[in-house]
């Protein structure tokens, strides 16, 4: 499995967020734009959460395990694998929707003195902060899931992921 990679994930960010500025530039032009919901930061955060969640409860059972601790709960290797597919999935859907809200959001600075439009910035705010917070948790999780560099059979032992 790849490792995420933090230039495609800006590059996806990039790329959305001028998109959607241009989109939210024209939209605007022909009639009233659309909102950022209220819910959109709350998601990204709570998927932030399980994200981060799952990463620390895999660290403490990979701890255990290693430390050969009496009663230690092991790690299916599967389970982990589903994690961060799981954590890779949602940092790039997380990149994507920053970026779109990134670029509303930059749209809507130039009308701060409008309350409803000062209130769609703010949202888009917290949802790149939380979507950023998304990919943190799921780089967080990918590198709690790495395997350790293979030294016993002598070889290169390139890590990979679980």
């Amino acid at each position: 499995m790849r490792e995420l990679r933090i230039r495609v994930l800006a590059g996806v960010f990039a790329v959305a967020g001028v998109l959607s500025w241009a989109g939210a530039r024209l939209w605007s032009s022909l009639g009233t734009l659309p909102s950022v919901p209220l819910a959109a930061p709350i998601v990204l955060a709570l998927i932030a959460a399980v994200l981060l969640a799952t990463a620390l409860s895999l660290r403490s059972r990979l701890r255990a395990q290693r430390e050969r601790r009496p009663g230690a709960k092991g790690v299916d290797p599967l389970m982990a694998a589903r994690a961060v597919v799981f954590g890779q999935a949602s940092a790039l859907v997380a990149a994507l929707v920053a970026g779109m809200y990134g670029g509303a959001g930059v749209f809507l600075l130039e009308s701060l003195d409008i309350p409803a439009r000062r209130d769609q910035a703010i949202y888009a705010g917290f949802s790149v902060v939380a979507g950023i917070a998304v990919i943190a948790a799921a780089i967080f999780l990918e590198r709690v899931c790495k395997l350790p560099e293979d030294d016993e059979n002598g070889g290169p032992g390139a890590a990979s992921t679980a």
